[in-house]
This record gives structure tokens, C-alpha cells and sequence, in this order.
């Protein structure tokens, strides 16, 4: 029997965590037998044994990694120890993982990186453009060299990880992607995400700081204009590496 993937969720609020979930599974064309998904936010992680997983995923949050410890609620900070806890098993066994925005934080602190509020991109769409090493990179065989993706995040990796190699960058993020090893992935940008779902997102999250509230509706007028067709190619490329 085909091994499932695990996607790791930490979204409170039903209307995104469902969509996020969602996303993953167009994203994937994996049937939802085939995905599963623990939402942390909800309680402790349960115990897993890697092999039994293809690979794992982690999604957005609206967990800071950055901010101070005095700041972060119980359960942020239960969550980020859960996570740098199943790191430690993944990175040395090199075991398939991609980590989506706040997964790159985490991956990112986890091996040295230096992550803070620097290079933090509005909600909006960006020209993503591959290094010489995501040109050569399996999961991004195929993909053109420059190709729009949606952002939306208050923390960025500043200084890459020692043992990470940069696989792609944006104009206003310098770290929008990188590897660690054969297998471990995380990118800045959603994978998942395309126009309708990050209208969504927004809308769920216009009073958590991304953006002004009032400026909601002028955001999503200017949202809806993208076109972004590329970015969900990199999941496909890790199901059908991994699966």
C-alpha cells in the first residue's frame, strides 16, 4: 500500500485551516486518504513514525518564530518545541520534508539560520527568480527560471542556515527557498496557494497584522489581478518524487 504524506497544521480558525487543507490537496492531486493532516494548534503532536509517511509538509501559521518568548501563547511555543523535536529526526535521517512559509522559519532557526522581521513581504504577488542550484534542483525541474508567487509574511530567513543551499530568491526577500541535504525543502512562498485561497486568508486574518484592516478591499482588488499558474508545480514535483 502507498504511504501517505503528513501535512502538519497549526491554523485555529476553521475557514483557513480547511482551505489551507484544501489547497494542499489540488496542489498535490492527492485524495485525502493519501494526505493526512494534524492540526497542532489543537493539541499535542502525536507520536509518529516517520516511515510510515512518504513525506511531510508544514503550512502557514500566524505563529511568528521571531518574536520575543515572553510573547508567544503556550501553545506556540508547545508547537514550535513539537516541531524542533521532529526536526531533529528529519534533517539527520534527510527524510522528505517541505516546510511553506512559516516551516521555513522553523527549518530556518532550526539549522543556525537567522530569521526576523527584515525582509517581511506584504500580502501580494512576487517575481520569484531560481539560483543556479533551483535551476539544477529536481523539484524544480521544469520550472521557469522567473515565476510569480504569493507571499504574505511579518518574518524571512536573513541569514541562511550553514548547511543550506539557496535555491531561490525575490526582489524583496532574499531567501524565498533553500534545502538542506538531499531532501529537506522550505520555501518563503505558498506553494498551495492561488488567488481565491489567499482572498480567503485575508480575509480570516485582516485584524493579525499583515496589513491595515480598512486596507482589506483594496488588497484583494489588487490581488485578484495576479496570475500565478507556477508555485503549485513544486508540490506536485515532491508528491511524485517522494510518493
Amino acid at each position: 500500500m502507498t504511504r501517505p504524506f503528513l501535512l502538519l497544521a497549526t491554523r485555529a480558525e476553521d475557514e483557513a485551516a480547511d482551505d489551507e487543507y484544501a489547497a494542499f490537496l489540488r496542489a498535490t492531486d492527492l485524495p485525502e486518504a493519501q494526505l493526512r493532516r494534524v492540526r497542532l494548534e489543537a493539541g499535542p503532536m502525536p507520536d509518529l513514525d516517520l516511515d510510515d509517511y512518504a513525506g511531510v509538509l508544514v503550512g502557514g501559521s500566524p505563529f511568528t518564530s521571531s518574536d520575543p518568548v515572553a510573547g508567544k501563547s503556550a501553545v506556540q511555543l508547545r508547537v514550535e518545541a513539537e516541531l524542533c523535536a521532529l526536526l531533529d529526526r528529519v534533517v539527520p535521517a534527510d527524510k522528505p520534508f517541505l516546510g511553506a512559509c512559516y516551516g521555513i522559519g522553523t527549518l530556518g532557526v532550526h539549522q543556525g539560520g537567522v530569521v526576523d522581521r527584515t525582509y517581511g513581504e506584504p500580502v501580494s504577488c512576487v517575481p520569484v527568480t531560481l539560483t543556479a542550484e533551483g535551476r539544477a534542483d529536481p523539484l524544480l525541474a521544469g520550472m521557469p527560471e522567473v515565476f510569480d508567487a504569493l507571499v504574505g509574511h511579518k518574518e524571512a530567513c536573513r541569514v541562511l542556515p550553514p548547511a543550506a543551499v539557496l535555491l531561490a530568491s525575490s526582489p524583496t526577500c532574499p531567501v524565498q527557498m533553500f534545502r538542506i541535504g538531499r531532501n529537506v525543502y522550505a520555501t518563503q512562498f505558498h506553494p498551495e496557494l492561488d488567488v481565491p485561497g489567499l482572498v480567503t486568508r485575508a480575509r480570516v486574518y485582516q485584524h493579525a497584522g499583515y496589513f491595515p484592516p480598512a486596507e482589506l478591499d483594496a488588497l484583494v482588488a489588487r490581488v485578484s489581478a495576479a496570475v500565478v499558474t507556477e508555485p503549485a508545480r513544486v508540490l506536485a514535483a515532491f508528491v511524485d518524487r517522494y510518493r
